[in-house]
């Protein structure tokens, strides 16, 4: 199943579901940001996914990261709640999503880097080279705030 992101575009289809879904910051040592690129849609991304019946919204973030990098984190702190109502996720299934994500940033415990059936490629990612990266706006909002290092969570 491909995806659509719509982001401010006028042309957007209407939403019919939100989905509760969680990103991740995990950085390494050196400041690196991991970052794996979607199959979906080509595009760099952080980590994330859905939001599954049963679990807390921090562990949909702990599960996603293992999943599609094969590591083992902890949850550290929030980056920010995306809400926009204009960022659409348009699916080849018809389904058409208003975004609704918590970003968290993480600190790695165990694992090796694997990449899932979600993704073509991983990478330890320098900030300074992420500009150059096809990535969606909301990804890049996202690791903007995180770089800004700031004292109170994005809500937005």
């Amino acid at each position: 199943m491909t995806r659509t992101d719509y982001y401010n575009d006028p042309r957007a289809p209407e939403p019919n579901s939100v989905v509760p879904s969680a990103s991740a910051i995990v950085t390494d040592g050196h400041g690196h940001i991991l970052l794996v690129k979607r199959r979906d849609n080509t595009l760099w991304a952080l980590p994330g996914g859905g939001h599954d019946i049963g679990e807390t919204i921090e562990q949909t973030a702990i599960r996603e990261v293992k999943e599609e990098t094969g590591l083992d984190v902890e949850v550290t702190g929030l980056t920010g709640i995306y809400t926009n109502p204009a960022h659409v996720v348009a699916f080849t299934d018809g389904e058409v999503r208003q975004q609704f994500s918590l970003c968290f940033t993480t600190r790695v415990l165990a694992g090796e880097l694997a990449i899932d059936h979600e993704s073509t490629d991983i990478a330890w990612t320098a900030p300074a080279d992420i500009d150059a990266l096809d990535m969606h706006p909301s990804m890049r909002l996202r690791i903007q705030h995180y770089l800004e290092h700031r004292p109170n969570p994005y809500l937005g």
